[in-house]
């Protein structure tokens, strides 16, 4: 094999390319384009100097020029989604921003029925002592069933779940528990896709979840017919409660309570 010294090495196509580019002038046809134009630039683009992008964009007419920081050159390198947003507000007129992440999650909403009653014969200190033990409770099952607590308002929790069937028993296990608190709560459970918005889910699916909470009554645990279908051989019954209209929601959706998780 020889080792060919840098000037005997015969140029590749890449570097052929480069180099032709590199070579093109076209300041003399800048002020000739009569079209929308948008020119995106780096500030610290490491390959072709920013000044290049702001000499065609004085010189071509109505230009729309954008300097970003960041020294890649190449756009789909580094923070892609900066230039996306640029192009998508030439072409279209609107910036959407970049789509939010998404999970597959089972939602679940607990409360505590007649808490407001509760409360005001409890006093402030006794009900706020009641809560905190209420709340134990529900964080200590959340953990025990690899559940995430995402939200706390008041008396209810909202939790995700990666799998329905835990879920669905971690569900029942909190419901028993606040037994003991003589306490009674409602859960509603759906599963579907959800936005990730920091450690805050949102979505279709989390407002069903919410909706078939709702429609539970004290010491009742519902499902959505997406729940009962995905945990399908868990051994789980359940008990049809019918068809729902839910608020906000489209469509009808059948609901279920859970009998024996």
């Amino acid at each position: 094999m020889v080792d060919l010294s840098p000037h005997e090495r015969q140029p590749g196509a890449a570097e052929t390319l480069t180099r032709m580019n590199a070579q093109i002038d076209v300041r003399h046809v800048l002020p000739l384009v009569r079209v929308p134009t948008l020119i995106v630039h780096r500030t610290g683009d490491r390959a072709m100097n920013v000044e290049g992008a702001r000499y065609m964009a004085e010189r071509i007419e109505g230009a729309n020029y954008v300097e970003l920081a960041g020294d890649d050159h190449l756009p789909f390198v580094g923070d892609q989604d900066e230039i996306l947003d640029e192009v998508e507000e030439f072409l279209t007129g609107v910036r959407r921003g970049p789509e939010p992440d998404r999970v597959l999650a089972t939602v679940l909403f607990t409360d505590i029925v007649g808490s407001t009653e509760r409360a005001a014969a409890l006093g402030d200190r006794r009900w706020r002592e009641l809560l905190e033990a209420h709340h134990g409770v529900v964080r200590r099952e959340l953990e025990r069933f690899r559940g995430r607590e995402v939200d706390t308002a008041g008396d209810g929790f909202l939790a995700t779940f990666d799998g329905p069937a835990r879920a669905i028993r971690c569900a029942t296990v909190i419901r028993d528990g606040v037994k003991t608190l003589g306490l009674a709560i409602r859960a509603g459970l759906h599963a579907g896709e959800c936005e990730l918005h920091g450690s805050a889910v949102a979505g279709i699916a989390v407002h069903t979840g919410a909706r078939v909470a709702a429609l539970a009554k004290a010491g009742e645990v519902l499902v959505s017919s997406t729940v009962k279908d995905l945990v399908a051989g868990s051994g789980i019954e359940f008990e049809d409660r019918g068809v729902h209209a839910l608020k906000g929601v489209p469509g009808e959706w059948r609901v279920y309570a859970v009998l024996d998780a």
